[in-house]
């Protein structure tokens, strides 16, 4: 569907960069960008509004910015909705519900996360990080937790970066990772769930740095 593919390319273009908070879209320039018609751009930037990611300006949209006071309410909620999904996905696995080969795939991101991020290959492990954190959010199986953590890590991004930098505890930040990875492979989910929500309290206010835009990092 055309208006799919408009939303999916412009989402694309806003979280990374390409249209930075406060820049003013219009459907005519987008149309002539992404080369489609104005009717299926119309209707991604309509859904893209109703995600939070833009917001009407006259006869067009503007990218939208999270202030610090919403930006901290985003990172509460993330920290909730991270909490869960990673108590969700050890209790699935503690039930033996979690595939063998999905496992190592997390184990896998985890690691190439890691790899990218102690040797500052910030365009790697920027991607790799969200991709750790929504793989376990997809082992926890709740289809609803993981639309409105897509929400609400979309808004967190585009606010942040601007401040994207090379994170300066990346060796804090990974074991986190290893240690939530451990809890969810073991089947420990209250374990699980509090290591999940300090790292990403942790993101939002410690001096350190997760790999992703400040939101992950400046503290991630």
């Amino acid at each position: 569907m055309r208006t799919d593919v408009a939303r999916s390319r412009l989402r694309e273009l806003i979280l990374g960069g390409v249209y930075p908070p406060g820049a003013r879209l219009t459907e005519m320039e987008v149309a002539a960008s992404l080369r489609m018609s104005r009717t299926p751009v119309r209707e991604a930037l309509r859904a893209l509004a109703a995600d939070g990611l833009v917001r009407p300006a006259g006869r067009g949209v503007t990218v939208v910015a999270l202030e610090e006071d919403d930006l901290d309410d985003a990172y509460q909620v993330r920290a909730a909705l991270e909490a869960l999904t990673a108590e969700l996905a050890a209790v699935r696995q503690r039930e033996g519900r979690i595939a063998p080969a999905d496992l190592r795939a997390l184990r896998d991101v985890a690691a190439r996360t890691a790899a990218a991020t102690a040797e500052g290959r910030l365009a790697d492990a920027v991607p790799l990080n969200r991709r750790f954190h929504r793989a376990i959010a997809e082992l926890a199986g709740n289809a609803l937790a993981l639309r409105t953590l897509e929400r609400v890590w979309d808004q967190i991004q585009v606010s942040t970066l601007r401040s994207l930098a090379p994170p300066a505890r990346h060796a804090h930040v990974t074991a986190q990772h290893d240690d939530l990875l451990a809890a969810i492979t073991e089947g420990r989910p209250e374990e699980a769930a509090a290591v999940a929500r300090a790292h990403v309290l942790d993101t939002r206010t410690t001096t350190g740095h997760e790999p992703g835009p400040r939101s992950e990092g400046d503290r991630s």
